[in-house]
C-alpha cells in the first residue's frame, strides 16, 4: 500500500512538472528579429488597423489625446473587467523601453517580458498572424509617440481567473489556426490578412464559447457583446447585403446606406480606418464578401 501511494505521489509530481512546462509562456524565434529595423511611417498604417488607440487612449480621447496611448479603457467580461495598459513611450509606465523581440512576444504568444501571460482580452489570438516586419514597423511608429506617466490599472478579475498560470492551459486547449478561412488571390488574400490578423475584426464578431474562447465554425456570425449590452453584427454576405462600393464607404466615413452612422466602439474602429488606403479598404470589402455562410 505504501510503495502504491509513493507511486501515485511520483506519477503527480511528474503529471504537475509535465503540465508546468506545456503551459509556459512561449516566446517568438530570437533569430526571426535580430536583423530587423523597423520603419516608422510604414509603422503607422499598421497602427491604425491594429486599432490600438481604440483601446489604450485614455478613456473619450479626442483627436490628438488619441496617440496618447495612457491606457485606462475598461473592458467588462463574464470573467471580470479587464483595463487597457499604459502602451506610451514612456520607458517606465508604458512600453518605451520593450525591444521588437518584447512586442513580439506579446503580440504572437501573449507573454509579457517578465515572461507571463497576458489575458486574451489583448487580441494576441489575431496579432499571432502578424508579420514580423509589420511588428517591427509599429514598434519603431510607437517609439514615435507621445509618453504617459499614466501608471496602468489593476485588472479586476476574481479567483480563478486572477492565476495567471491558467491561462496557459487556455492557450493549450485553444490554439489559434494560422487562418480561418482559405481564400486565394487578391484582394481578399489580403483583406484576410487585414481582417483576421492585424485588424482582429473576428474578437468581437465571432461568438465565443464557455471560456471565452472563439467559436470559429461561427466566424464572423455576430456574437453578444462583451459588455452583455446589444449584440455585434454578424458579417457574413448573408447577413451584410450592402454593395461594396457601401461597404467600403462605411469602413472609412462611418455612414451605412441608410444614412445612419456607426456607434459604440464601432466608431472608433471608423476613426482608425479612415487613414487607411481606399486600396486597404477594398480588400477588407473583398474578404468579407467570400466569408462561409453560418447555417
Amino acid at each position: 500500500m505504501r510503495r502504491a501511494i509513493r507511486y501515485l505521489v511520483l506519477l503527480g509530481v511528474l503529471a504537475a512538472i509535465v503540465m508546468w512546462w506545456l503551459t509556459a509562456p512561449a516566446r517568438v524565434d530570437r533569430a526571426v528579429f535580430a536583423d530587423l529595423t523597423g520603419d516608422a511611417a510604414r509603422g503607422e498604417r499598421v497602427f491604425w488597423v491594429s486599432g490600438c488607440a481604440s483601446c489604450h487612449a485614455a478613456p473619450k480621447a479626442e483627436g490628438a489625446e488619441r496617440l496618447i496611448l495612457s491606457g485606462g479603457m475598461a473592458f467588462p467580461s463574464p470573467f471580470g473587467t479587464f483595463y487597457a495598459p499604459n502602451i506610451s513611450s514612456d520607458p517606465q509606465y508604458g512600453i518605451g523601453n520593450w525591444t521588437v523581440v518584447q512586442l513580439a512576444d506579446a503580440m504572437v504568444h501573449g507573454t509579457s517580458p517578465e515572461g507571463a501571460h497576458y489575458y486574451p482580452a489583448f487580441p494576441y489570438t489575431s496579432y499571432g498572424r502578424a508579420m514580423p516586419g509589420d511588428i517591427a514597423d509599429i514598434h519603431a511608429f510607437l517609439q514615435t509617440l507621445p509618453a504617459s506617466d499614466q501608471a496602468s490599472l489593476a485588472h479586476d478579475v476574481g479567483f480563478p481567473f486572477n492565476i495567471r498560470r491558467g491561462l496557459g492551459v487556455w492557450k493549450l486547449l485553444f490554439p489559434a489556426p494560422s487562418r480561418v478561412i482559405d481564400v486565394a488571390g487578391d484582394p481578399a488574400s489580403q483583406g484576410q490578412y487585414l481582417v483576421e490578423g492585424l485588424g482582429h475584426c473576428g474578437e468581437c464578431h465571432t461568438p465565443r464559447g464557455a471560456l471565452g474562447q472563439l467559436d470559429y465554425s461561427q466566424w464572423m456570425a455576430g456574437a453578444p457583446a462583451p459588455d452583455g449590452k446589444g449584440k455585434v453584427p454578424a458579417l457574413t454576405p448573408d447577413k451584410l447585403t450592402w454593395s461594396d462600393r457601401d461597404v467600403t464607404a462605411y469602413l472609412s466615413t462611418g455612414f451605412t446606406p441608410e444614412y445612419d452612422s456607426a456607434g459604440g466602439h464601432m466608431a472608433d474602429v471608423v476613426q482608425n480606418l479612415a487613414h487607411l488606403p481606399e486600396s486597404d479598404l477594398q480588400a477588407i470589402t473583398a474578404y468579407l464578401r467570400v466569408l462561409p455562410v453560418n447555417n
